[in-house]
């Protein structure tokens, strides 16, 4: 589940004070359209259009929009040459300023993503859930649109898959299944169906040739964003990169997101706030789930709840993140808005897409815990000492640099530190580890270690939702009792 193009949901409106209204009637008319559990709807941007399955078609979609690009860029320095033409980059030195990405080349950026689909529209997502203190506004909006508005893959190419996958008597499991779906994601699309006892379900139907594309497709987006984007060496990239391909090979394997979809059923039973809705074994195999149909809203469409609600919602939600980290060691690390769903009627959340599921060991978290808690506690020296233990410093970096890293583990430490309620919305994190930046990425010897790529999205995702919600949460009692359970049951 967990879509890029399309909500599950229609987008909320926020409309403006009528006369004789005060704020709380708004309030509560905004509460009460949110109530209405939303049924699923695809994005307007959204096309038919067939999946490009050899590595051959898809290369040609990546070398025709570099082509396109280059061509772009061309005529838009002619065009800032005329007079009265300004050649000035939007978003100064952040990435993605670039004469490349001009109103056209984003567009053709765009269509390529959401047409070949698979890893690289997987990048573009992940990028899209970015503040845009670190990339250029350009560059959000156009993974903005790429998250919104992937293409599906024509019926012929639907049926072709469940019968590969289900047998050409697929039919005889369901009661309906709509054609059309109602979600289109990076590696499959999702189809809202019936069983035949009546139970609602979802289900994902992979995209065909995108698991064998994967490490093709990513080293030809690294390509083209080369032409547009300066990536620094310190950014380790090809590490990045590689860490991403394991990643989405496991994805594409339906099989072990179904096993981890139930394991996350059975460690949140008794969870009263977070829903994981049933798998449904017959509909499962290697490129096809089906789980139980669930409705809500993506939490970046709850802004217009109450302020008690969005603190419940976003205190839940950094709670799930610790109890995946330090209590599970098994944590779902996709961040996408649209894989956690609010269901006000029941004032729950609904979790989605567990196929980016990974496990962490505790030599791992045994370590990490305590560098949150050194940062927690603003000691400087144990958060340095920790980072080698972890393996994120060799000790042999410039004095520079390992102030860097220190300064931007106490920034992202803050909510954890301060007494009482931390105001996300009024924080400047981003702005501040921004300026960081230049010399962690001029002075760094290693990659940091694998485990916190899938980490440290999830943790921003999280992040930057408590901000988007204006969230005040109490972040520092809610460590300390973590920290404090987890090595109790470590010492048991």
């Amino acid at each position: 589940m967990g879509p890029c193009g399309g909500p599950w949901t229609q987008k909320l409106h926020q409309d403006g004070p009528g006369r004789g209204l005060g704020e709380e009637d708004i309030r509560k008319a905004r509460e009460a359209r949110i109530r209405k559990t939303p049924r699923p709807q695809l994005s307007d941007r959204s096309r038919e259009r067939k999946v490009p399955t050899s590595r051959v078609s898809r290369l040609a979609n990546f070398g025709g929009l570099a082509l396109s690009l280059g061509l772009g860029a061309l005529a838009e320095v002619a065009k800032k040459s005329l007079p009265g033409g300004r050649v000035q980059s939007e978003g100064g030195s952040r990435p993605g300023s670039s004469l490349f990405l001009s109103e056209a080349n984003a567009e053709r950026i765009v269509q390529t993503l959401c047409t070949v689909r698979g890893a690289a529209l997987k990048v573009g997502q992940m990028l899209s859930i970015q503040d845009n203190s670190f990339i250029s506004p350009q560059l959000q909006r156009i993974f903005e649109r790429v998250r919104q508005s992937a293409d599906f893959m024509p019926r012929w190419q639907m049926l072709r898959v469940l019968e590969e996958e289900l047998g050409r008597d697929w039919q005889a499991k369901v009661a309906s299944l709509e054609e059309v779906p109602f979600a289109a994601a990076s590696i499959g699309q999702v189809h809202q169906g019936v069983l035949r006892d009546g139970t609602e379900v979802a289900v994902k139907i992979q995209y065909p040739g995108v698991a064998q594309s994967i490490q093709s497709d990513i080293q030809n987006l690294l390509a083209v964003l080369k032409m547009s984007v300066a990536v620094p060496e310190g950014l380790f990239a090809e590490q990045s990169l590689q860490a991403l391909q394991r990643e989405l090979a496991l994805e594409c394997d339906y099989r072990r997101e179904a096993a981890c979809a139930q394991n996350f059923r059975q460690l949140l039973a008794d969870d009263p706030f977070f829903r994981v809705p049933a798998v449904i074994q017959e509909l499962c195999t290697t490129r096809v789930l089906g789980m139980e149909l669930a409705g809500g809203v993506p939490l970046d469409q709850c802004q217009g709840l109450s302020q008690d609600t969005r603190n419940q919602i976003c205190f839940q939600l950094l709670r799930l993140c610790l109890r995946e980290l330090f209590e599970f060691r098994f944590m779902q690390t996709d961040p996408n808005w649209a894989n956690f769903l609010y269901d006000a009627s029941s004032h729950q959340v609904i979790l989605l897409d567990f196929g980016a599921s990974r496990e962490f060991g505790t030599e791992f978290t045994d370590d990490y815990i305590e560098v949150v808690m050194a940062a927690a506690n603003g000691d400087r020296d144990r958060v340095l000492q920790k980072s080698r233990d972890l393996k994120f410093l060799t000790g042999f970096e410039t004095k520079a640099f390992s102030d860097a890293h220190v300064e931007a583990v106490m920034i992202l430490g803050e909510p954890f530190a301060t007494q009482g309620p931390y105001d996300f919305g009024a924080g400047d994190t981003a702005r501040r580890v921004q300026g960081l930046i230049p010399v962690l990425l001029q002075h760094r010897l290693r990659p940091p270690p694998e485990e916190t790529y899938a980490l440290h999205r999830k943790l921003a995702g999280a992040f930057l939702a408590c901000a988007r919600l204006h969230a005040h949460i109490a972040c520092r009692d809610l460590f300390q009792d973590t920290y404090h359970r987890y090595w109790a049951s470590r010492q048991a």
